[in-house]
């Protein structure tokens, strides 16, 4: 994608299965693109037991640190800082021990009230290890005045606002919640007797699990031995939500999503694209691979033929040694390489998602007129992103955001290319089955939750870190 937009969190839970864990790996395995800075895993067989680190999920766990995260009921976290810094004390699910047992939470999305309920609970005491959002629901539901664990829950989620996707291990229970605009996704899965939660169907898929349903906005779902129970103590919501851009980017293509297949919504995005801004050229190239659905979909509608003219390394590693100095725009050079033989002297049609700051963009045009292309158009299967995300999406803040300074046109001639073209928001709506249903703040700037100024990941912490 153009510049990298950073994920935010990937959620997957178990309850009542042997291999627990495990399958708990397996599904964040399948989630790993929705978090690659940290992974855990807590499991619960009469006492809880957890275990994670930093780094992508086959680097945090081994079979030993499985084989110790006994019983059968798990919930697992993959995490891209939104909210916090990237320390392993942020790492999720958050675990603790309070008057009425241990629960774990993991956590995806970001609460635009955070810092002034941190506040007011530290001011009457609280004491945090994280600088997370996710401790603070903790902290709410744990308060000594309420009867049971879901009275702690509902009160807890009556505070909070903001997008929230949840999965709680309470011991031998796990719940999950959606928050009442369903920004965030989270399905429901059965294996054999089984019940799983994940964000994303995909992590059913690898763990041969059937789709059962999404979790409704607002829903509490409660998963006990006596089987399911679904409660919606926040009332029906005023205004559904979903993210746009899961649909855009961040849910993996093999994704079932908001009632959609996310490869041919992305497909459709690409169709419009090609209605809305045609042009002659001998080929069409996605970035791979966040580019390719959209891509295949202008091509079917233009007729232009597709390829796969720009090549990516899938095997980068989290840090690199540093380069040698004369070799500029390294990192863009390692992770994708034009086939020069396919672009020499052709009118190239670049299909990306979407562009963020522009210079990632920038360079890997550079790249296409070096080897040898007469004239590129760009094309973004979304239209600009001119606004900031407070509902967890790592967009930088207004000023960074190309699109909120800048004309099309100048943002045309900085990249370099031929035409630009980005989908327009009528464009990108009429994609999808319920278009009233989406939160496009990024793009319009109509947020559906109030906030305080420009919210900052860091708030949370202290000044100055």
């Amino acid at each position: 994608m153009g510049d990298k937009i950073r994920h935010h969190c990937g959620l997957f839970g178990v309850y009542g299965h042997k291999d627990a864990a495990r399958l708990t790996y397996l599904g964040l395995y399948a989630l790993q693109h929705r978090g690659e800075e940290s992974a855990g895993i807590a499991s619960f067989d009469g006492e809880t037991h957890l275990h994670k680190g930093m780094g992508l999920v086959p680097e945090v766990f081994n079979e030993g640190k499985l084989a110790d995260l006994k019983g059968d009921v798990a919930i697992g976290h993959v995490r891209y800082s939104t909210t916090g810094s990237t320390t392993l004390k942020n790492a999720q699910p958050v675990v603790v021990d309070y008057s009425r047992g241990t629960v774990a939470v993991g956590h995806n999305g970001n609460l635009v009230n955070g810092a002034r309920l941190r506040d007011e609970l530290e001011a009457r005491g609280s004491i945090f290890q994280t600088t997370l959002d996710s401790e603070i629901i903790i902290h709410l539901l744990a308060r000594p005045e309420h009867k049971n664990f879901e009275e702690g829950l509902t009160y807890a989620l009556k505070q909070i606002k903001g997008a929230f996707s949840l999965v709680i291990m309470k011991e031998d229970m796990l719940v999950g919640v959606r928050d009442p605009h369903g920004w965030r996704p989270l399905c429901l899965g059965k294996l054999g007797d089984s019940y799983i939660l994940a964000s994303e169907t995909t992590a059913l898929d690898l763990i041969e699990a059937e789709f059962v349903r999404e979790l409704e906005p607002g829903e509490v779902l409660y998963i006990t031995k006596k089987g399911l129970r679904s409660t919606k103590p926040l009332g029906e919501s005023k205004r559904i939500a979903h993210c746009i851009f899961e649909h855009v980017y961040f849910a993996r293509p093999d994704s079932f999503i908001f009632g959609e297949s996310v490869h041919l919504v992305r497909q459709r995005l690409g169709h419009r694209l090609a209605q809305e801004y045609p042009v002659e050229a001998d080929l069409i190239i996605p970035v791979p691979d966040s580019g390719t659905p959209a891509a295949l979909g202008l091509s079917h509608e233009s007729g232009i033929p597709l390829e796969m003219g720009i090549i990516r390394n899938h095997y980068i590693g989290r840090t690199f040694i540093q380069p040698l100095q004369h070799i500029r725009d390294f990192n863009v050079k390692v992770k994708l390489n034009p086939i020069r033989a396919l672009l020499k002297d052709k009118k190239v049609i670049v299909v990306d998602d979407s562009i963020v700051r522009g210079t990632t963009s920038r360079a890997r045009i550079k790249k296409l007129y070096d080897a040898g292309a007469k004239e590129v158009h760009m094309r973004i299967s979304c239209p600009p992103i001119r606004h900031p995300c407070f509902y967890g999406i790592d967009f930088p803040t207004r000023k960074e955001l190309i699109a909120a300074t800048h004309s099309i046109e100048e943002i045309r001639k900085f990249l370099g290319v031929t035409t630009l073209g980005y989908l327009s928001v009528e464009g990108l709506l009429s994609c999808v089955s319920c278009p009233n249903n989406y939160c496009t703040a990024c793009y319009t700037g109509d947020y559906p939750v109030p906030f305080g100024g420009e919210a900052n990941k860091f708030a949370t912490e202290h000044k100055g870190y």
